[in-house]
């Protein structure tokens, strides 16, 4: 039996991998997509999206999701909700890539890689009561809710410097817990947090535990981890800001990642080092981590791997 060798398939379901689909299917390259264990990606855990143009009321993430999933279909995208488990690249120009769902193989000339990352959290059971009432992992999708309030920042590196003063301007205060006596963020950011009079940092203290009513974030329990003193902080919002992973763990030793995990690509493209494979969104992209620039960036590889398939007629 000939095996259907496909002209694309989109591994991931967020933003990224429904624009490239959307894309792919109206240039006629009948995309296939697999959504993954968790279909629409990080957008699913976001209650409001209010920065994607073109939702003047705003719109719910899952929702949103939704609409993409659907207008992806409308131009026939076949979507799978299954998780590619592994995968076989070719290094070859024009070379069949080799995927694998379970015991499904796959056979694609192009595939683009949308597998997104997730926020990183302390694992605590509070924080998944919590999640969608309060806690949070990106401080520019959900920061505007908190305007005039109280809030919490845990992190020590770039990340949690960069959301605390981002914060800063929207709040009343926010309350900073690194949880040794030092920064790990550069020196410039270091300066910005010490700038901002309405940080407060507090070394050597660790988030413990969240408490409010109707699952609704009102304070913050921390412990000084040198003097086991616990204490609480009256807050409505914390942001967890210990970083993401990017989802590439089945691409490993193929695809060339850099020292986080994350795909690199060709400056200016989406293109990967491996010929007919790219990879658009936030598995390749730890700066913006936004909607539209993983839509963005989607659009890209749809377009990139529509031209590298003509490149081979």
């Amino acid at each position: 039996m000939e095996q259907n060798i496909l002209d694309c398939v989109i591994v991931g379901s967020g933003p990224s991998g429904f624009t490239a689909a959307i894309y792919a299917a109206r240039a006629d390259l009948k995309p296939e997509l697999y959504t993954g264990l968790e279909p629409g990606g990080q957008l699913t855990t976001t209650t409001e999206v209010d920065n994607f143009p073109g939702y003047p009321a705003g719109i719910t993430g899952p929702e949103m999701m939704m609409d993409l999933q659907k207008q992806a279909e409308r131009f026939d995208t076949k979507v799978h909700y299954e998780m590619i488990t592994k995968a076989e690249f070719s290094k070859e120009n024009g070379g069949v890539h080799k995927l694998y769902a379970g015991n499904k193989e796959i056979l694609a000339k192009t595939v683009i890689i949308s597998t997104g990352a997730t926020a990183k959290y302390l694992g605590l059971d509070d924080e998944k009561k919590y999640a969608g009432g309060g806690v949070s992992a990106c401080a520019t999708c959900d920061g505007f809710f908190y305007r005039g309030k109280d809030v919490v920042v845990v992190g020590a590196g770039d990340t949690a410097a960069e959301e605390a003063t981002y914060l800063a301007k929207l709040t009343r205060k926010v309350t900073m817990l690194v949880r040794k006596d030092v920064f790990r963020a550069s020196k410039a950011m270091i300066h910005r947090v010490e700038n901002t009079p309405n940080i407060e940092v507090k070394f050597n203290h660790e988030l413990i535990g969240i408490e409010g009513e109707n699952s609704l974030v009102e304070r913050a329990v921390i412990i000084n981890n040198q003097t086991k003193e616990i204490s609480t902080v009256d807050v409505e919002g914390i942001f967890i800001a210990i970083g993401h992973k990017p989802n590439t763990d089945i691409f490993a030793g193929q695809i060339d990642l850099d020292e986080n995990g994350y795909i690199l690509t060709e400056k200016g493209s989406t293109r990967t080092n491996l010929p007919g494979v790219f990879a658009a969104g936030d598995v390749q992209d730890h700066i913006y981590r936004q909607a539209i620039t993983a839509a963005g960036s989607g659009c890209m590889a749809a377009m990139d791997a529509e031209k590298y398939l003509a490149e081979l007629h």
